[in-house]
């Protein structure tokens, strides 16, 4: 069983793996909990070149930026990338089951939904969809939690459409996650 599993590939999700995976080596409560994400290769991220992100050099394209990204949750040994497309998610805090549409299954004691804002076809009454609060075309989704040990990050979290902006909200959900299992407000930056 894995600790979480993050539905979603691109900035939010690679950026909310990262921080929890760093968690292990900084907190006792993270010690020995595994992570998966899962992937099915369509994020918005990889058509972007990269003009305005902090500390990424302009005319990064979001291909090599996702790639960067996604080297840096390798790094870690607790989380497992997968490839796939998830299907149907279903359960409670402390036991999801996800699906993925070949079959396979996976289970977690928390899930996250960074599925960007496009489209929401996954089977599930874990999460509402509703109307995108802040997208600059129309008809884009986002997603409001509806259980105990369910998240949602990036722009499916309702955030704008800018990459900084969908790290920042990963970044955010995986404090909160911290949060819960520390039982109380931890910070996981680096030291001075």
């Amino acid at each position: 069983m894995y600790a979480t599993v993050i539905i979603g590939g691109g900035p939010a999700g690679l950026s909310c793996a990262l921080t929890l995976a760093d968690g292990e080596k900084r907190f006792e409560a993270v010690r020995g909990k595994r992570f998966a994400v899962v992937d099915s290769g369509s994020s918005d991220a990889l058509k972007a070149v990269l003009n305005n992100v902090p500390g990424i050099k302009k005319g990064t394209t979001g291909e090599e930026f996702l790639q960067a990204l996604k080297s840096q949750v390798e790094e870690f040994e607790s989380v497992n990338l997968i490839d796939g497309e998830v299907s149907e998610v279903f359960g409670k805090k402390g036991k999801f089951k996800i699906v993925l549409s070949d079959g396979r299954e996976l289970e977690a004691e928390r899930v996250v939904f960074a599925t960007g804002f496009h489209s929401f076809n996954i089977k599930t009454e874990l999460v509402e969809v509703i109307p995108h609060p802040r997208s600059p075309r129309p008809g884009k989704v986002a997603l409001r939690p509806k259980a105990e040990g369910v998240f949602v990050a990036g722009l499916a979290a309702g955030e704008i459409t800018m990459i900084a902006t969908a790290c920042g909200s990963g970044v955010d959900v995986a404090c909160k996650i911290l949060e819960d299992w520390n039982g109380k407000v931890v910070v996981g930056h680096d030291k001075i």
